[in-house]
């Protein structure tokens, strides 16, 4: 059966100690490669003075990576530059902080044409290439004036913007004909593929089946909706294991018979942190009867230091948590705890089944697999609530949490409100639903969805097939 071969930005060998600051896309893989018995390429996070292409093989809990180093210079206009200072915060709906640099540009080209000079020899005629979000959107085009003729599929782990935003990229078009060298590519929820169809429809007249076909120039490609999951399962097991039990009769001990409400994110814009402490404020301002009964604690692990925004939201959310605790905590109560640090996958899943509120608040967001580890980790008989933004991608899936208005901290408020005081059985039935949903619309169904697409002989040889052995390190 055909190997997969999955390309990213950044590989980070899974291990049983992976911390919080590992996002979903590395959680995601790692478990579809696992199955898979695929290869993960793309880079390292270390730096070299002059990029070799040297490979790094290593195998990690089951899962084979190949791993490049980047110069300095690629780092900065690549990575730090064009994907996090231009498509991040465009993508994000947030145009007024992108930067539009053309040194960025060369960069995130030369490092996407190096990458595919790297891959090339690893690619056999029969594997399937899948290459994920939006580090990447060219090296398809790279593999192809390269001679790659395999099936090879794309996948966006953020939003896609509405044409109006996305004119204002000045090589916008271009990005867009590069996906056009995929045969598949993916999006989390409806909308964003709909915003991507709207823009090739309208924008460079393409032709569009209710399938959705496009055909643009000669090219085809199938785009689809396809929403990531959990393994929510297993993510229920780990709440149950050992150490999430101990951690959750200490977050029991130390919350002192108050109720919790949890937040985990990156240190990010587009999650909506300083929103969401404007909301619990005026929750502590406006209800009275719950202070003192409650507490926020809010892990949010930095990211991306060097960018000059996320310095800023840090120091916004330091004067704004030291504000609310200073107005109304007592000597024997803290209303908010605020963490920069990121915890083990079986610690955060013992806070979060400690925790009465799941508050899951972001501007924006391709998908959001907090939201359904959240859910995952509840205790059936008496499970918290999740509270989760209309613009979130989880949101599609999850109608049975308490939707809201990230923007809002009215809306906030009110639905915090109405969570923490929600009887049993409400909280048990939608608690059931949104369980139902995060274990039937699995990691495994998300990867059986795409290649299904990308390849249907695959597929058909279960979730991911059987794929021949990965390449073996040389020695």
């Amino acid at each position: 059966m055909k190997r997969l071969i999955v390309v990213s930005n950044r590989v980070q060998p899974p291990s049983e100690e992976a911390t919080g600051n590992q996002g979903g896309l590395a959680l995601a893989l790692s478990a579809v490669l696992r199955e898979s018995n695929g290869i993960w390429f793309g880079w390292s996070g270390g730096e070299t003075e002059s990029f070799t292409g040297l490979i790094n093989f290593q195998k990690s809990a089951g899962v084979t990576t190949a791993t490049v180093d980047l110069e300095p210079q690629d780092i900065l206009e690549y990575y730090d530059g064009f994907a996090n200072r231009t498509l991040w915060p465009l993508f994000h709906y947030r145009v007024s902080l992108a930067e539009f640099e053309r040194e960025f540009v060369d960069g995130y080209e030369r490092v996407n044409t190096r990458f595919a000079e790297t891959l090339l020899p690893l690619i056999t005629h029969d594997d399937l290439v899948w290459v994920h979000d939006y580090h990447l959107i060219p090296l398809g085009q790279r593999l192809r004036e390269r001679g790659v003729a395999n099936r090879m599929g794309f996948f966006l782990h953020i939003p896609w913007p509405p044409m109006g935003l996305l004119v204002s990229l000045p090589n916008h078009q271009e990005l867009v004909e590069q996906l056009f060298a995929y045969d598949v590519v993916g999006f989390h929820t409806q909308d964003w593929l709909d915003n991507f169809l709207d823009y090739a429809r309208t924008h460079m007249d393409a032709e569009v089946d209710e399938d959705g076909t496009v055909r643009w120039q000669g090219r085809t490609l199938r785009a689809l909706a396809c929403p990531i999951g959990i393994d929510g399962a297993a993510y229920a097991q780990t709440a149950q294991s050992p150490t999430a039990l101990a951690m959750c009769r200490q977050m029991h001990e130390s919350a002192n018979d108050r109720a919790m409400i949890v937040g985990v994110d990156r240190l990010d814009y587009s999650k909506g942190l300083q929103e969401r402490f404007m909301g619990y404020e005026r929750l502590l301002a406006t209800r009275e009867d719950l202070q003192e009964k409650i507490f926020l604690l809010q892990i949010a692990p930095p990211s991306r230091a060097n960018v000059q925004t996320y310095q800023e939201i840090r120091a916004q959310l330091d004067s704004h948590s030291g504000r609310i605790n200073g107005e109304f905590a007592t000597v024997d109560w803290v209303p908010l705890r605020y963490v920069n640090k990121g915890y083990a996958r079986d610690v955060l899943a013992g806070i979060y089944r400690a925790a009465k509120v799941g508050l899951v608040t972001p501007l924006r967001d391709g998908m959001n697999l907090v939201a359904k580890e959240f859910v995952a980790a509840q205790d059936p008989e008496d499970p918290g609530v999740l509270v989760l933004s209309n613009f979130a991608g989880a949101a599609a899936q999850m109608d049975a949490a308490v939707l809201v208005n990230p923007y809002s901290p009215e809306e906030i408020a009110d639905a915090l409100a109405l969570a923490l005081t929600m009887p049993v059985e409400e909280r048990k039935a939608r608690w059931r639903k949104l369980m139902d949903g995060v274990v039937n619309e699995d990691v495994m169904w998300w990867l059986d969805r795409f290649i299904t697409a990308l390849d249907p002989e695959t597929a058909t040889a279960g979730p991911a097939g059987a794929p021949s052995p990965a390449p073996v390190a040389p020695e």
